[in-house]
């Protein structure tokens, strides 16, 4: 009896074939992998030279308008580094580092896998705080090895040389390179330089408050520098102290003691302080700011960049002359006025000539790092332009610069749940009916809260927005906002006056015109920049004409009105003050040039008494004259779109024959006045 055949032999045969094909296959793709990895591995530097690399770096130079050299970021012989063993550095600050920086750095051969799934994930989720895709020695090789371009290529580049150097080199041995070259900011080449500039103490005393504090700044050095942003700093260090409990490096109790021990406590209180040794701090450091958030920090500190900014030296000494003379003045005067700040621009471009942050960036007494120039406060009478802008640009029933107002005790209602508000003028008194002219040139407070009532707060809002600030955000705002109680920057109110001056056009404030390779290649170029249409041309003339009309502010202002004037040539001013004093404001311009000044305490102390008018306006002025010193006298002229008309003043109507008390006023010409008796409009061009 025979077998039937065996019907599987095919089947075996077949599935042998697949294998056999599948394991050619595969050998194939590493032979070739293999092969590829060699080939790009011949082609880049020698893994071996890790630690030599890690010790040179390119200097980034930063330039003024002129040309001239005002800053190397961190140069080698500026910076403090101080090598030190790992033996030497607090396992704390080594169990930080790994927990924000590499959690696996110890398990994977270079290149992390899991931590690139994890950044994927994360990124999808939107947590950005949490730890990126490249492990330690990857970030190790971008600092040392590698150019800053962005590719694919240079990504697999950077895979291969980490492989090799995982190879070569301990784990403890890149660990105790990278540590020692990585930047802390504030001129700090690794974690002994860092502990000695930030806590004045070695690396090996570092406790779990401090290490944690440290290991979250090479992020971005400039947005976490814990001098200028403490609370960013803080809540990077929650993020460090978070990771150090998820991957297991201590308790949940130890990262609340170490996040507690800083509780209610300032940077001066906190940390050891440095004194800068270089000239415009706050500006030089704003520039670095904006560097790295644009090309990351480690292309800042290492990467050779040329960058030219805006700055004028010749203001820019001019400026902090003019603060240093004047608070020196407020001192004489116990006005308890302890610190100032100024912003210069061009109106037409948007470049920041000069900034001054602080009257002294190394008198901790005055919180003299924190940068004025950029910090929201509230801006007083500065903001009451905009009050009567938003009712010019009404759709129906506008203002004119001719609207009668009537200046009496109003009790306003201000939204449900408050009581009433009841502004008072800056003198205590009641003018009955004014002119927005009238109203706006002598500072009143309650025909600006009255325009801010009938244009509604979030036409304000909106307009605040189109005119370049960012910071009138919130929703519970009242009528209080019509005399400043919202905060903003002295950059952004200043940005926001020069589009007064420049016909309505707000170009986009910038300290940066352009940045270069160290070979000369272009990286950005900022010498055109945007401009919006924020206001019409003719709203923008309608008040200038009233911020530069002497004449209409003297009832208010006297003598001191001579502050808000600059010999032989016309100017627009408007000064600010703040409740109980804790605030004095001036901002101005030429048809050259716009400028601002806050003068206050950075700690929101009041000052003794003393306005707008009595401690920015001296300072204003003296910085303003020097500055117009060589510059041709020019006028503020009026666009095509606005008329002169003569008007009844005790009416702001047109002036009929009956009319005692006339004058001639600027309209738009499509928002002419009412006519009275016999009157009829009769415009004339402006000009």
């Amino acid at each position: 009896m025979s077998l039937p055949p065996d019907s599987s032999t095919p089947l075996k045969k077949t599935l042998l074939s697949i294998v056999l094909g599948l394991t050619a296959m595969i050998l194939l793709a590493m032979g070739l992998l293999l092969a590829g990895y060699a080939r790009i591995a011949a082609t880049l530097p020698p893994p071996n030279e890790l630690r030599d690399r890690a010790n040179t770096f390119k200097t980034t130079t930063i330039y003024d308008r002129d040309g001239n050299l005002i800053y190397e970021v961190f140069p080698a012989d500026s910076g403090r580094r101080t090598m030190a063993p790992l033996a030497d550095i607090s396992p704390t600050m080594i169990n930080a580092t790994l927990a924000v920086e590499d959690p696996n750095f110890y398990q994977h051969p270079g290149v992390d896998p899991v931590g690139v799934a994890r950044a994927l994930y994360y990124i999808f989720r939107r947590e950005a705080t949490r730890p990126g895709g490249s492990s330690l020695v990857q970030q190790l090789v971008k600092l040392t090895y590698l150019s800053s371009e962005k590719s694919m290529s240079r990504k697999i580049k950077e895979a291969v040389l980490s492989l090799e150097i995982n190879r070569r080199y301990t784990k403890d041995e890149i660990l105790e390179i990278y540590l020692n070259h990585i930047f802390y900011g504030n001129l700090a080449y690794g974690v002994e330089a860092a502990a000695q500039t930030y806590f004045g103490k070695h690396a090996s005393d570092l406790t779990l408050a401090e290490a944690s504090l440290l290991a979250g700044i090479p992020q971005y050095p400039g947005q976490y520098d814990p001098y200028t942003h403490w609370q960013a700093t803080r809540n990077r260090q929650a993020d460090v102290l978070r990771l150090m409990v998820e991957h297991g490096f201590i308790t949940p109790q130890e990262a609340s003691r170490a996040w507690r021990a800083y509780d209610g406590k300032t940077p001066d209180e906190a940390l050891h302080r440095p004194l800068a040794d270089f000239r415009y701090p706050h500006f030089v450091l704003m520039v670095r700011e904006e560097l790295e958030a644009t090309y990351g920090p480690e292309v800042v500190a290492r990467g050779g960049l040329r960058v030219f900014t805006t700055l004028d030296p010749s203001l820019q000494d001019a400026a902090e002359a003019a603060v240093a003379q004047g608070i020196t003045a407020l001192r004489q005067r116990k006005a308890h006025a302890g610190n100032a700040a100024l912003v210069a621009m061009d109106p037409a471009t948007g470049e920041v000539l000069a900034l001054v942050g602080s009257a002294d960036f190394n008198n901790k007494n005055i919180d003299g790092q924190v940068n004025m120039a950029v910090t929201p406060r509230q801006v007083g009478s500065t903001i009451k332009p905009l009050d009567y802008l938003a009712a010019f640009e009404m759709p129906q029933d506008y203002w004119t610069p001719a609207t009668i107002i009537m200046d009496e005790r109003t009790a306003f209602p201000d939204g449900p749940g408050r009581p009433p508000y009841v502004p008072r003028n800056y003198d205590g008194k009641f003018h009955g009916p004014v002119s927005v002219r009238a109203a706006l040139a002598n500072s009143y407070n309650i025909p600006a809260v009255k325009a801010l009532q009938h244009a509604g707060i979030p036409a304000l809002r909106d307009l605040a927005q189109r005119l370049g600030i960012s910071t009138l955000t919130r929703d519970d705002y009242g009528l209080a906002l019509a005399l400043g109680s919202g905060e903003i920057s002295l950059l952004e109110m200043v940005a926001a006056y020069a589009a007064f001056d420049n016909g309505g056009l707000r170009p986009e404030p910038h300290i940066i015109t352009r940045v270069e390779t160290q070979d000369g290649d272009l990286l950005s170029d900022n010498s055109h920049p945007y401009a919006v249409q924020a206001i019409t041309p003719e709203h923008a003339f309608l008040i200038t004409s009233i911020l530069s009309d002497y004449q209409a502010r003297l009832p208010a202002f006297g003598r001191a009105a001579r502050w808000l004037e600059l010999p032989d040539r016309p100017v627009a001013a408007k000064t600010g003050t703040t409740n109980d004093w804790r605030d004095g404001w001036t901002i101005g311009y030429t048809p050259q040039l716009a400028a601002g000044v806050w003068v206050g305490n950075a700690d929101n102390s009041p000052m003794n008494k003393l306005g707008g008018v009595s401690t920015a306006a001296p300072i204003w002025k003296a910085f303003m004259v020097k500055a117009h010193e060589s510059l041709p006298v020019r006028n503020f002229t009026p666009p095509p779109g606005v008329v002169q008309l003569e008007i009844c003043a005790d009416t702001g109507e047109l002036a009929d024959a009956a009319c005692e008390n006339r004058r001639r006023e600027y309209f738009k010409a499509d928002q002419l006045p009412a006519a009275s008796g016999d009157a009829t409009p009769a415009p004339t061009p402006a000009g």
